[in-house]
Order: structure tokens, then sequence, then C-alpha cells
């Protein structure tokens, strides 16, 4: 068994948390059931993923729960260009780098994994 609070990933992906809920309040209330609980979701699913999968006895459920940890940030990053293309935010941009960055990290985190096994 993994400590995921020792993994980095883990620590940033809490952190992109607390951005987005942040990002989250400034949507309409109109998006109450949309997109604010769409971003709110997958954003959460990030580090979720990644700590679950840190319980799992076997190198191949690990990946597989990182691989949705990843899908979870693609889906992030979908929402936020959403929102700036309906111009409900415009601050998406420096948002989307770190995520970015998250995902790369993901993924190298994930082909790391399938050599130990």
């Amino acid at each position: 068994m993994r400590n995921f609070r020792e993994l980095d990933i883990w620590k940033d992906s809490i952190a992109l948390v607390k951005e987005i809920y942040i990002l989250v309040d400034k949507l309409p209330d109109t998006e109450k059931f949309g997109l604010k609980s769409q971003i709110s979701r997958c954003v959460v699913s990030i580090p979720a993923n990644i700590a679950e999968g840190s319980a799992k006895d076997s190198q191949k459920d690990f990946i597989r729960f990182l691989q949705i940890s990843l899908g979870s940030a693609f889906e992030l990053e979908t929402h936020l260009i959403i929102c700036n293309e309906l111009s409900f935010i415009s601050e998406e941009e420096e948002l989307i780098i770190k995520i970015n960055t998250l995902q790369k990290r993901i993924k190298a985190l994930i082909n790391y994994s399938k050599k130990q096994y």
C-alpha cells in the first residue's frame, strides 16, 4: 500500500481543488446543476482517484485509478474551456497551464508504474 499523502501529484491536485472551488463560486447561479456541479465533481475526482488507487495491492489497479484521475483532469480542462467560450470566466489560461502540467505528471507516473510490473 502506498501513502498517497506523500505523492506530489496528490498534493498538487488538492491545491487545484481549492483554486477551482474559488472559480466555481464565480459562475452564474443558473449553472448550479450544470457546469458548477460537473466541474466540482471532476476536480475532486483527481486526488480522490489517486488516493483510492494508492490503496490497491496491484500496480495494474493503481495504474487504472491513475488513468481515471487523468481522465478527470482532461474533463476539467474541457469544462474550463467551455466556461471561457460562454464568457463565464476569463482567467482560465493560468489554471489550464497548471492542469496540463498535472496531466503530464500523472501520465509520467502511469508510465513509470507500468515499468514496475
